[in-house]
């Protein structure tokens, strides 16, 4: 028998702007993350699966949460701000970053683009032919 059925709550991924990159440790991107979801710390708590103790000392860094946790503590804050701690701290751009995807999604967005780009030509030669600037 599988394990049990998920059923954790995804928030819709909410974007971090620059001026949040001011992180000076793992626990404080982590208290970013419930600070800026607007949820309680016990629903944050109860939806990643960790008690509320244990919460407050990851929050002060005494601390640290499996991955299992942090990635639904992700999905209950719709903050990915952990994440881009770790890729600041290792030197990495977190704009330029893009997820994986499977071999069909990137067939798709390769399509997209080229369909965009043949677009985008089409609007270039229809402005010409017409004698308008494109």
């Amino acid at each position: 028998m599988a394990d049990g059925l998920d059923l954790r709550v995804k928030r819709p991924q909410r974007a971090i702007p620059e001026t949040e990159w001011t992180w000076t440790s793992e626990a404080s991107a982590i208290a970013s993350m419930i600070a800026l979801s607007g949820l309680q710390e016990k629903t944050v708590a109860i939806e990643s699966d960790i008690d509320n103790s244990t919460l407050a000392k990851v929050k002060q860094g005494t601390a640290r949460p499996s991955a299992d946790h942090l990635d639904k503590m992700m999905d209950a804050t719709g903050s990915e701000a952990w994440l881009y701690y770790w890729l600041l701290r290792r030197g990495y751009d977190p704009r330029s970053l893009r997820k994986l995807e499977s071999e069909t999604e990137r067939h798709l967005r390769e399509a997209r683009e080229a369909l965009d780009a043949e677009r985008m030509k089409v609007r270039v030669l229809t402005a010409a032919l017409r004698g308008e600037n494109a």
